[in-house]
Parts: structure tokens; sequence; C-alpha cells
């Protein structure tokens, strides 16, 4: 997949307006490939603001992590699909079923309207996690362990990859052959902190280690000039060896 920078970057629009959401956009258009479109905001603003994000030019990650029964996750990719979205995702801890549903549902769809395609993709532990969260949940396994079998679940199923935390890059890449995108949150450019994020790294490592997509947020959005610093991260990702091979 031969992706520019700027094809790569993804701002989360984790604001509670559609007038914020919109300003930014029209702001950060220039040096973004897609936005970020989360239950926050979703919730707020509804899938008006997704139409309109799109015919301001600009493309939409629909980042609300479906998880409930098949039809129900097929039903609403499909309408996600009718929005015309790039990218959205589930939960792989939703099951095979669910994501070959999903993955079926929205390629009926998309032949018989005419309609673009997304990229599908399957959460398989939130960057929040560590491993003693995930063990408070019961499961046995290591983190990774738990990664890698949702990440060859998610491939069994048929979906175009996977949003998995800077940290596991390496391991969904000797797990699942490629062609398999991953697509990471988290991520925290070297003059920002963490905060609430657990397993976190620097855009420019995460694209050496193989991440297709980059989706960062607060760092972008906090700063007094949301503008410079999404011009800042895309000049460092130019400049990346990675691209350069391209």
């Amino acid at each position: 997949m031969k992706l520019s920078a700027k094809d790569r970057l993804i701002v989360a629009l984790d604001v509670d307006s559609k007038e914020k959401a919109l300003s930014l956009v029209d702001e950060l258009k220039p040096f973004v490939g897609l936005f970020k479109i989360g239950s926050q905001l979703f919730t707020s603003a509804g899938p008006n603001l997704v139409s309109e994000v799109i015919r301001r030019g600009s493309k939409v990650f629909l980042d609300l992590k479906y998880h409930d029964i098949p039809n129900t996750v097929a039903s609403a990719v499909a309408a996600a699909t009718r929005l015309g979205v790039s990218i959205c995702n589930v939960h792989a801890l939703g099951g095979f079923e669910m994501m070959r549903q999903v993955r079926e549902e929205c390629e009926k769809v998309s032949a018989q309207e005419k309609l673009p395609k997304p990229i599908l993709l399957a959460v398989t532990v939130l960057t929040s996690h560590d491993q003693n969260s995930i063990n408070d949940l019961g499961i046995d396994e290591t983190l990774n362990e738990l990664v890698v079998r949702l990440a060859k679940l998610t491939a069994k199923a048929g979906l175009d990859g996977v949003v998995a935390s800077a940290h596991e890059i390496a391991l969904v890449r000797n797990a699942v052959n490629s062609p398999f995108i991953v697509l990471t949150p988290g991520l925290r450019p070297s003059w920002t902190s963490n905060q609430d994020q657990k397993r976190v790294m620097t855009p420019e490592q995460a694209l050496a280690d193989g991440a297709d997509y980059l989706v960062i947020g607060r760092p972008i959005l906090a700063d007094p000039s949301p503008a410079n610093a999404a011009q800042k991260i895309l000049d460092s990702l130019e400049k990346s060896p990675v691209l350069a091979k391209n």
C-alpha cells in the first residue's frame, strides 16, 4: 500500500460540538488525510456531521468500535458505508461470526449500491489497557497473546486489518500475512505527555515499525495552534526512511 505521510495521518476530533469539529477540519485538512469521529462527537452531532466533513473534501474514520450481535453490527456498518466513511471499526472480541457478517454485508451493500467499500478494521486491545487490567477481566493470556489471537481471528474473518497499539505492530505483522492494515492510536509526539494512554509511542517510531495509519488527537487539538502542531508532525513523518523507500 503506497501512502503519503498526509494519507497516513489521522486526527481524532475528540471535541463535543459540530462547530468545533468543523472549525478543526477546515484548519487541519491541508495537513491531514482523515479525521476520526468517535463516540463523543458522533453522539453529540450525529451522522450529519460525518456527511458534512465528507462534503468538505475530507475523509472520515468512523471510530465507533461496534460490538453487538452479528446482525446489528452488520447493519450498522452497512449504514456507515452509505454515509461514505473511508474507515470504520468493530471490536474483535465480538467474535468471528460478527466480523464475517460485517464483511459480507459491507461487500454486498458496496456492490449493489455502487458505493466505495470502507476499510474494515477490528480493535484488538484498547490502548488504555495493560496486563493488570486484562487480568482483571478474567483473561489469563498475556496481553501480547491476546492481541495476536484477535488479529488472527480478524484476518480469518476477512477484515482488512486491526487497530492495535504501536507496541504490538511487530506482533501483528509476524502473526498475519500481508496485505493487512495496522492502524495505531495512542501516539504521542516526543514533546507531549502520555496522558491516560499506557502503551504509547511516537508517530515516527510507529511508522518505522510498520504502522499504516497513525491517529493523533490531544497533542494537536490542545496545541495553541493545531495547524502548526499538525504541520510539525507531518514534516517529521515526511523525513521518515520508510516513506523514502516508497
